[in-house]
């Protein structure tokens, strides 16, 4: 029964860091094609624009909404990622989790502490673990 299965990190893996790096250009990418068609492409690289500041905060509410209402950004998806909650049992997870999760990976450097399991700062932080598509199916079994 979906949402029913538990496991610990030690049983599923986490995704590869490659897939996650991948996953962060899409969405990047996306955030500022979003900001250059609001704002224009004069004003974007105009220096001391406000315009390419805005790609951050851009890019915290797409991947904060779409991670909490489907279980990734537009890039994790597309590279065919998902956060899951760690303790392995799936239900959606808390929006303010999930925002200070993102926030902490627009800071940089939490993703690039992480465990032996894989879970970065943000990770640990929100309670989640970002996994593969193939994982996935095995927790909802």
């Amino acid at each position: 029964m979906p949402g029913t299965a538990r496991a610990s990190l030690s049983v599923f893996p986490t995704a590869s860091w490659g897939r996650r790096i991948l996953a962060l250009a899409v969405d990047w990418l996306l955030c500022t094609l979003a900001v250059v068609l609001v704002f224009g492409v004069d004003e974007y690289t105009k220096t001391g624009s406000v315009a390419s500041l805005m790609v951050l905060p851009v890019y915290i509410v797409e991947s904060t909404l779409l991670t909490w209402l489907g279980g990734g950004s537009v890039g994790k998806l597309l590279t065919g990622l998902c956060v899951v909650p760690a303790d392995g049992r799936l239900h959606r997870l808390n929006p303010i989790k999930v925002l200070i999760r993102q926030i902490m990976v627009a800071l940089v450097i939490p993703p690039l502490v992480f465990r032996n399991d894989g879970r970065g700062l943000h990770d640990v932080a929100a309670g989640t673990a970002t996994v593969t598509y193939s994982t996935l199916r095995t927790l909802m079994k």
